[in-house]
């Protein structure tokens, strides 16, 4: 079994994100062991971006903070390595797909299967033109996990039967970003991915309450949570690890209730 589906196999997952090198790149591998210690079943590393334009102004501060530190995707490959060397957990990027194709295809995935990464989102790629990551990727081991949003109802079945690893469902229409309530029909995109594949289904985009995660693991087999912890680690700063611990245990707990 691949790193990945492990995620999915005791229960509801609990998938939470940073931006890598927000404050630096040494307090995101200790944040990274944080989240790890706190049940995190799946973790998302942010590649920053100068226009990651499916993100909200927190994780558009958390990338300029990043560059602004000197991070570069070579340091956070290297922040990688170091993180495999304490833990098996599953590790996907969440990057554009600029930064990729700057580095070179084979090299970037190259240097993922190297360090340990087990997959991709890319969330500027649209589906119909995935084919050439997609082909490179998978020479290198490194899956590229699929996006359903609100806006692709009619896709929803041909996106769904060609993912792999787990689809990423958008909760909600426009860019990342804590909200106080989801209002997508979010049961009838579940019911049309189910019809389709049997690959797991989690839910991200403005989840920031334990409330919230058990209601979106509810309808499907996990919660996505990014805005909250880069928000709690612009707060604190180099400072940040303990609330991070407390924050995703909760999370966690909260998603592990629902059966």
């Amino acid at each position: 079994m691949n790193r990945i589906a492990k995620a999915f196999d005791h229960g509801k997952a609990f998938i939470p994100f940073l931006t890598a090198g927000d404050p630096n790149l040494d307090k995101t591998e200790e944040y990274i062991m944080e989240l790890v210690k706190a049940g995190a079943d799946l973790i998302e590393i942010g590649i920053p971006f100068s226009d990651p334009i499916a993100e909200g102004i927190v994780i558009q501060e958390a990338d300029i903070r990043a560059l602004a530190a000197g991070t570069t995707t070579d340091k956070i490959f290297h922040m990688v390595e170091s993180i495999r060397t304490q833990t098996d957990i599953p590790l996907i990027f969440m990057t554009y797909v600029n930064p990729v194709f700057h580095y070179g295809y084979d090299r970037f995935f190259a240097k993922c299967r190297k360090v340990g990464i087990d997959g991709i989102i890319i969330p500027d790629v649209p589906f119909e033109e995935k084919g050439e990551v997609v082909e490179v990727a998978k020479e290198y081991d490194v899956t590229v996990i699929s996006m359903i949003a609100p806006t692709s109802e009619a896709r929803i079945q041909k996106i769904a039967s060609e993912a792999e690893g787990f689809l990423y469902v958008v909760s909600s229409m426009g860019v990342t970003g804590v909200r106080n309530e989801i209002k997508t029909d979010l049961p009838s995109i579940m019911a049309a991915i189910r019809k389709a594949t049997d690959l797991p289904a989690a839910i991200g985009f403005g989840i920031s309450t334990p409330e919230q995660a058990a209601a979106m693991a509810e309808i499907s087999d996990g919660a996505i949570v990014g805005s909250a912890i880069v928000r709690m680690i612009e707060k604190y700063g180099k400072h940040a690890g303990p609330h991070i611990y407390t924050y995703v245990r909760m999370m966690k707990e909260a998603v592990s209730r629902v059966k």
